[in-house]
């Protein structure tokens, strides 16, 4: 322990903390900015500086250790001078038209100036330049950057993709794309961790709510909207509902007050994708095909295999995710039973994820009737933005009900949004299509919990199936090295681009420092639990589907509308 005394308080820290731990244990809030625990702990921004008696300099707390008899200054007048200073030479090269930033509201530095009383310019604002996004999904705003290196971090350290990196010197340094290409024509995943990284605007995604208002008010187009199993954890925490109202009943209910015709749950094409995935994985198995079997639901991974390991793309399961299979069920049975033409169908989607926009946009999955499968992919908050721009009062709406025949979901497809999930429901199902029994639905639950990369062997009526599970790609890249040497061997593997899953995915809402995933992956887990029907194979709805309009999974007409070739695209590089 430590003896030190901050603002004349007298305490005792672990030999090793910082200065900012040290005030944090007793209640002193030191400002930052560009800090993130255990990501970016550089000092860049000079924002949390304190004054250390006996030293002619002010020290950044936030990697400052606190060493035996210091006395530390939080907020002395030269603290306070300098702090007003560093923002304010930060604000002259930021664009300042808050009111139509996308982080208006949620944004650390519009905090960090507005508690430091900056209410005017102290120099000459002159941001830099913004560059064409080109229409890609992930737009970078030059004029907002702040250069904190929150981006470069978390693409280096966390998702080992290296996109960003710094450039130039003094006033002339910004963060830019490594080799000077184009965003667009790198191995880029779209993740999207930069964006839920960057304490600013200077990072988001493409806006495309306006594509869903004009087809909303598009009388000939019958509007469908799909709502992925992660959203339900996050939609509101923007609106301000607490966790009791913000059910995925009235989260169905904002949608329909949008004025959405239909509402669905992406958990019913999540049960459907366990079918076509785990007949998949079975059929391989017994027959000789290519292993490991890899999980093919999320694009950021997709995208990162492709880019990274193109020489494993035949292990990549064909089965398309379920935003996919879902825009192409809506466009031919869900069509044809309400008796309308599928070209007038729009299908929408909302998302946790970045690279879905991506994915909507490959030119081959247009299966159902040459249209795009799905039409637009929004993420989750771009429906928070589109509920407050409708000035919907959301938690004084009654709850309402998924639509059907497609919105029947179970446990199993509610747990696709945290990682393990779909290795737990796909191994719940196969171990059903081998055996004719279920194993307890919690038997498969070693596969849950955040640690990067996990790694099981389950019996199955005497095979034993040995199987891995990733999450952030960074933990990818170890894994798929192994893979690559020899070291490890595998039946089955999960990977999901996102640490945590698609519970902490790229187009969740941002909570500045924090990491939401376990939090919101932890509910999922307890809606499993709260449902009747936890088995994909049970889920009543994706039984009628297989008997009224596919027959069996893997059949002709299955291939046809829910697989997919995943060579009918390519990568930039």
């Amino acid at each position: 322990m430590v003896n030190i005394k901050i603002d004349n308080i007298a305490l005792q820290v672990n030999e090793g903390a910082t200065i900012l731990d040290a005030a944090k244990q007793i209640g002193i809030e030191i400002p930052t900015l560009c800090y993130f625990k255990d990501l970016n702990e550089i000092g860049a921004c000079r924002v949390c500086v304190v004054e250390i008696k006996g030293n002619e300099r002010l020290a950044a707390a936030c990697n400052t250790v606190a060493a035996e008899g210091m006395e530390i200054f939080t907020n002395s007048p030269r603290v306070r001078e300098a702090r007003k200073v560093n923002v304010e030479l930060i604000l002259s090269q930021h664009d300042c038209h808050c009111p139509t930033c996308v982080r208006s509201g949620n944004c650390s530095l519009q905090k960090v100036a507005n508690d430091l009383n900056i209410i005017g310019f102290s120099y000459e604002n002159a941001p830099e330049a913004n560059v064409c996004s080109g229409g890609f999904p992930l737009v970078r705003e030059a004029s907002k950057c702040i250069k904190c290196m929150r981006c470069v971090q978390v693409c280096d350290k966390v998702q080992s993709l290296n996109i960003w990196e710094v450039k130039n010197t003094g006033g002339r340094t910004t963060i830019g794309v490594k080799g000077g290409k184009k965003l667009w024509d790198t191995d880029c995943s779209l993740c999207g961790q930069c964006i839920t990284h960057c304490p600013v605007g200077a990072l988001r995604v493409r806006d495309d709510t306006d594509k869903v208002y004009a087809a909303l008010a598009d009388e000939s187009k019958v509007t469908v909207l799909q709502i992925a199993p992660a959203v339900r954890t996050a939609w509101a925490e923007s609106l301000g509902l607490t966790k009791e109202e913000a059910t995925e009943k009235r989260m169905v209910a904002a949608a329909k007050a949008l004025g959405f015709d239909y509402v669905f749950d992406t958990d019913f094409a999540a049960d459907l994708t366990i079918m076509e995935e785990g007949s998949e994985f079975l059929h391989r198995l017994q027959n000789g095909g290519t292993l490991p079997l890899m999980t093919s639901c999320c694009p950021g991974w997709v995208r990162f295999l492709k880019g990274q390991y193109p020489e494993f793309t035949d292990n990549l399961s064909t089965a398309k995710s379920p935003q996919g299979m879902f825009g192409a069920v809506a466009k031919s049975y869900f069509a044809e039973k309400i008796g309308v033409d599928p070209h007038n169908i729009f299908c929408a989607s909302i998302m946790p994820c970045t690279a879905k926009k991506h994915e909507v946009a490959i030119p081959n999955l247009n299966d159902a009737c040459g249209d795009p499968d799905v039409d637009v992919s929004l993420t989750t908050r771009e429906l928070a933005r589109m509920l407050r721009a409708d000035h919907i009062d959301v938690k004084a709406l009654p709850e309402a009900e998924f639509d059907s025949p497609l919105g029947t979901a179970t446990g199993a497809g509610v747990i696709f949004g945290a990682t393990g999930g779909v290795m737990e429901a796909a191994l719940r199902s196969a171990y059903y299509l081998v055996t004719g029994k279920n194993a307890d639905a919690d038997f498969f639950k070693g596969v849950r919990g955040l640690d990067g990369w996990k790694e099981m062997t389950y019996d199955v009526a005497g095979t034993p199936v040995r199987v891995a599970v990733a999450s952030g790609l960074g933990n990818t890249r170890k894994l798929m090295e192994a893979l690559k040497k020899g070291e490890v061997e595998y039946d089955f593997i999960e990977v999901m681009a996102c640490p945590g899953g698609c519970a902490g995915g790229g187009g969740q809402p941002i909570h500045d420092g924090e990491e939401k995933a376990g939090e919101r992956g932890q509910i999922l887990y307890d809606l499993d639990k709260s449902y009747a029907l936890r088995y994909s194979h049970e889920n009543p709805e994706v039984l009628a589907l297989y008997k009224d309009f596919m027959e069996q999974p893997l059949s002709h007409k299955a291939h046809e509308l829910l697989h997919t070739d995943h060579y009918g695209w390519n990568m930039p590089s």
